[in-house]
């Protein structure tokens, strides 16, 4: 049942005034009692039904969260106010920098970057590849690319041809082996200090990768079933990592594949960023950047300003 404007109000309103009290709480911290129960900020790191595992100075709490806030889940910061045993009640839900979601389904928050998995084999489709950029950029969410698997190829120089129109729109591009421990030291480093989505298509080796980033996967998979008695559960949900090397992953088997969403020609026009200095440019307002005369973006393909490949991909999504 969706909420009337009134009630929206007042569900901030009351967020707002627990924010408020745990920041002057966190203003005074040096008076209080420790033992006291003085709301914590957390971070979720999963989420089952009503039952949430918040991460607070290294210690997992499982909480549920009152009813009058929004959905929480893995990545948000939250208010909570810790009782018995380990667990705790979440009060308030912190302003979120984004989101991600699927189907109109909230996934995960406060994602830093997305990576977008491709691999030599299954060889990568460019029209796949921009399905995912075009979702990612409408979603105000930074994408980059890896190319997994590389030993498999036997022709590196044209897999980076083939990626250089990425990168020239201003995409970052890994290359790597997981295999044969190609570049992974490197790809660590960039996903220090920051959280992580990995995407792509079954086979690709997202869950080879991920194995690598986090060596004790299963020992942390079995820490949070035990300690959110989640069980089985655990694994199909999404769930918060901290990789040893620095920076956090969160793993999500829901968003490892996704379709475009049903998105509208301007909003698939609008994820082909390197379009966007052509956009509003043409002779006709209405342009759609098909057949029509003194198309800016068409000039803009001519002139080699646009990769006629992902012009073409263009073309093919909004058909």
């Amino acid at each position: 049942m969706s909420l009337t404007r009134r009630q929206k109000w007042r569900i901030e309103k009351i967020q707002a005034e627990r924010i408020a009290r745990a920041n002057r709480v966190a203003d005074s911290s040096d008076t209080l009692d420790l033992n006291t129960d003085h709301a914590k900020t957390g971070l979720v790191i999963t989420r089952y039904g009503q039952r949430l595992l918040v991460e607070c100075d290294g210690e997992l709490f499982q909480c549920t969260g009152r009813r009058n806030i929004e959905l929480s889940v893995a990545g948000d910061q939250v208010l909570f106010q810790p009782t018995d045993n380990g667990e705790g009640v979440v009060t308030a839900l912190l302003e979120r920098d984004n989101s991600l979601m699927r189907s109109q389904k909230l996934i995960a928050a406060n994602i830093d970057e997305l990576w977008l998995v491709v691999a030599i084999e299954p060889h990568y489709q460019f029209e796949l590849i921009d399905r995912y950029l075009v979702v990612a950029e409408n979603a105000n969410l930074p994408i980059n690319i890896v190319v997994n698997k590389i030993e498999l190829s036997d022709n590196m120089d044209k897999v980076k041809r083939d990626f250089s129109m990425y990168e020239s729109a201003g995409y970052n591009v890994s290359f790597l082996s997981v295999k044969a421990q190609t570049n992974i030291a490197d790809f660590k480093t960039k996903l220090n200090e920051k959280a992580h989505i990995f995407l792509g298509q079954s086979g690709v080796g997202k869950s080879s990768l991920i194995n690598e980033l986090i060596p004790d996967l299963n020992l942390r998979v079995n820490e949070i079933s035990t300690k959110s008695k989640l069980g089985k559960h655990t694994t199909t949900s999404t769930t918060l990592y901290h990789i040893p090397s620095g920076g956090d992953l969160i793993d999500s088997p829901g968003v490892r594949e996704f379709q475009l969403d049903e998105l509208t020609d301007k909003e698939i026009l609008s994820g082909f960023k390197e379009f966007k200095p052509f956009i509003g440019q043409c002779k006709f307002r209405n342009c759609a950047h098909i057949n029509e005369p003194k198309c800016a973006i068409k000039t803009a393909v001519e002139n080699g300003e646009i990769n006629p490949i992902r012009y073409q991909s263009y073309l093919n999504l909004i058909h």
